[in-house]
């Protein structure tokens, strides 16, 4: 059976894991559209810049619903979730806050496109296959927000996917890049199938697949895609720099944080 709002804030057990799991869709979504709003100007082409610019729009419109979530159960503002909680608050997975390369947005960007492509792909495969357990979610306004998502997600999907067999099969130095960017995301992938010390939790109440039939989830979608493009992915799914559901991120997470939060400390009654 699932559960409503109000069910939620009565039963303080499932409040607590419908949370957690809320934060780490939410803080996913707003510091991976941070990260593509970064490319705004610097793009391959104009219509890549274009692309580009409106799913990161449609990504952080994904964080905003689930940060409005989080303030129904009582977690506190929809704005004050995401621009002033403390770094070591985010339940963000590590991958998604690493930079896009060497330089600033205004001082010497230069930024990797091989690893924006293969980070954006694995990462909204593996959203996806988030977003499709969701939608059978025990918690009520969490499965009806999935349904919204997913409407959007699949064209965030295709995108990425073209991008990446595209380069994948342009051989010599796109490929080589390609598969060096590969081996760089797959060292923090792990993270992204993490659900953090509550997982089990969520899973048993039915909020959410668990860890494992996750990862299977996704080696399932992009088993055919890899096996096309003679690419053999690794056996397994690392976290080399820590787990950010329980708080470890590292100094790109802080300096982002310094400039997406910059307005809102200004002036706390602005609307983001």
């Amino acid at each position: 059976m699932k559960k409503s709002l109000q069910d939620a804030l009565i039963d303080e057990h499932f409040r607590s894991a419908a949370a957690q799991l809320l934060f780490q869709l939410a803080d996913d979504d707003f510091i991976l559209s941070y990260r593509g709003s970064e490319w705004l100007g610097l793009a391959p082409h104009i219509e890549e810049d274009v692309a580009f610019s409106s799913i990161s729009q449609d990504t952080m419109g994904h964080a905003a619903m689930f940060y409005g979530l989080l303030e129904e159960l009582g977690e506190g503002s929809a704005d004050t979730l995401a621009h002033a909680r403390p770094a070591e608050e985010r339940k963000n997975a590590i991958l998604l806050e690493k930079v896009n390369g060497p330089g600033t947005y205004l001082i010497e960007p230069q930024y990797d496109w091989a690893f924006t492509v293969v980070r954006n792909y694995f990462y909204t495969a593996g959203k996806k296959v988030k977003i499709d357990s969701l939608k059978s979610s025990s918690y009520q306004p969490l499965s009806e927000a999935a349904v919204k998502v997913n409407m959007e997600l699949f064209y965030h999907l295709l995108h990425w996917k073209t991008w990446f067999s595209q380069l994948m099969k342009a051989g010599g130095e796109a490929r080589k890049r390609m598969e060096k960017a590969a081996e760089e995301v797959f060292q923090e992938l792990g993270g992204i199938f993490s659900l953090g010390e509550k997982g089990e939790i969520m899973n048993s109440l039915g909020l959410i697949s668990g860890e494992e039939g996750l990862k299977s989830a996704w080696i399932t979608m992009m088993k055919p895609v890899f096996q096309e493009l003679q690419y053999n992915m690794p056996s397994q799914f690392l976290m080399m720099s820590g787990d950010g559901r329980n708080g470890e991120h590292t100094e790109d997470l802080q300096t982002a944080l310094n400039t997406l939060s910059e307005v809102y400390r200004l002036d706390r009654s602005a609307s983001w």
